[in-house]
């Protein structure tokens, strides 16, 4: 799984397209919950708007396992292919 984890963060970067808000809030909340697991740390404040949409991404996997959240990110990464090419 590990593997196949690592071989996604990978390809995302290899986008043709760089995906838009959504998709990147919710890859980045997969990736913090299968690399770290539930969210650890308080919520920025509300001056840092970026931040603040990257926990808010992370703290909606609370609960996810860190197999299932590199499982959830794989199949993103699969359907962003497609979406936006590689």
């Amino acid at each position: 799984m590990n593997e196949s984890f690592e071989k996604a963060v990978e390809e995302v970067k290899n986008l043709k397209q760089r995906p838009g808000y959504g998709d990147l809030g919710e890859l980045y909340g997969l990736y913090k919950q299968a690399t770290v697991g539930d969210v650890n740390i308080g919520r920025p404040s509300i001056f840092d708007l970026a931040g603040r949409g990257k926990w808010d991404a992370w703290e909606r996997r609370k609960g996810l396992g860190k197999e299932e959240a590199m499982v959830a990110y794989i199949e993103l990464v699969e359907d962003l292919k497609i979406k936006y090419g590689i």
